[in-house]
């Protein structure tokens, strides 16, 4: 079978730059950085270094970087750690219909410790009115998260009006910038966000690792405690060989931001299909403001767990989950209004550097063969 990747907002092979990096840090570079000797002053060295690489991708301090074990860490890391903060202040969190599980679940978890949170709807392009936001804020108010760009449709938020608003009340800001970081630009002083999410396995590296960015006075309590680690913010002993791998993806990183071959390849995508299925497929997102790489449609009349089957050649994503035998629609698509006999038949094609243009037309020859 030949294989066709287009899965790549779910994750991304490691670069091979990311892994030669790597290597020597599961061997011969061993120690631990928080040693004073001859085998932890290399590690702990790797570890700054990857700091300043990371916050080199964000336009921050490389002080204001900690290093997590991915995505949801750093979520959980900032919901948590700002309401722990400062909930002698008030309690209610803003969040989106729209987020991923790693925000929305930890903000079920608060609400249970007697936190309340609003979730400000979308429109139909799934992108969130910062007009919304506004409204939504009350004296008790101390966290707003809104996702920089979505996992599913790829539609990117407002960030910087948001963050004004956010600036404007004096309240903590959030973005979960997972989906983001390395496709278009995340500069946190544009942004204007207090807390940025970075997970490597959605950039080039390896799964298992991440950052947190936190501006410098964001009131934050840390999520593990333990010894002084990363400048007593995140307590463990670094994952060095991890860490270093980031840095390298971040550093690589730059070279790809706003990448224009697959933005042409995603849009030659559309187009072609657009052109097979004529009115029976439609597109899910923002048309404009959306990741350069991320295609999610729906395949009207169609459900997209069947039509995968059909093609086992490529890997993409549905817009539904089956759950015990029953198959439900992606909150996120029906956040957006999309009805159930569209939104069943979503998928998302998503591409990446290693994307050929062959690969596309494989693809469309495929769909077009097995499902039109």
């Amino acid at each position: 079978m030949d294989h066709i990747y287009l899965d790549y907002n779910a994750s991304t092979p490691i670069d091979p730059e990311v892994l030669e990096a790597m290597k020597a840090f599961f061997t011969a570079r061993f120690g631990n950085p928080s040693s004073s000797h001859w085998a932890g002053i290399p590690a702990k060295a790797a570890v700054e270094q990857a700091r300043n690489l990371v916050a080199g991708l964000l336009g921050c301090g490389p002080e204001e970087v900690i290093f997590t074990s991915g995505g949801s860490e750093s979520n959980n890391h900032a919901l948590k750690g700002v309401f722990y903060a400062l909930r002698e202040q008030g309690n209610h969190i803003i969040t989106t219909q729209i987020e991923h599980p790693a925000i929305i679940n930890p903000c079920k978890f608060l609400e249970g410790i007697g936190a309340q949170v609003t979730y400000v709807g979308v429109d139909r392009y799934g992108q969130v009115s910062p007009a919304d936001i506004e409204n939504a804020i009350t004296d008790k108010t101390v966290l707003i998260s809104v996702m920089h760009a979505n996992n599913e449709v790829g539609t990117i938020q407002p960030i910087a009006e948001i963050s004004r608003i956010a600036k404007k009340h004096r309240i903590v800001f959030h973005t979960d910038a997972a989906q983001s970081v390395g496709k278009i630009p995340t500069n946190v002083e544009e942004l204007g966000i207090d807390l940025l999410t970075v997970a490597g396995h959605k950039l080039y590296a390896t799964k298992g690792i991440g950052a947190l960015y936190i501006r410098k006075g964001t009131p934050i309590e840390p999520l593990i405690h333990g010894a002084g680690h990363e400048n007593e913010r995140r307590a463990g002993t670094e994952n060095v060989p991890n860490i270093v791998g980031l840095g390298k993806a971040c550093e690589i990183a730059l070279q790809y931001i706003d990448n224009p071959k697959i933005l042409d390849y995603r849009d030659c995508f559309w187009n072609e299909l657009k052109q097979i299925f004529k009115d029976r497929i439609v597109l899910n997102g923002h048309p404009v403001q959306r990741l350069p790489n991320t295609l999610n449609v729906s395949f009207i009349g169609k459900n997209g767990n069947d039509l995968m089957q059909r093609i086992p050649e490529i890997a993409a994503s549905t817009g539904s989950a089956c759950h015990s035998g029953m198959i439900t629609l992606s909150p996120v698509l029906r956040a957006m209004g999309v009805d159930e006999q569209t939104g069943m038949g979503a998928i998302r094609f998503s591409l990446g550097r290693n994307t050929t243009k062959d690969e596309i037309d494989r693809a469309l020859e495929l769909i077009k063969e097995r499902i039109k």
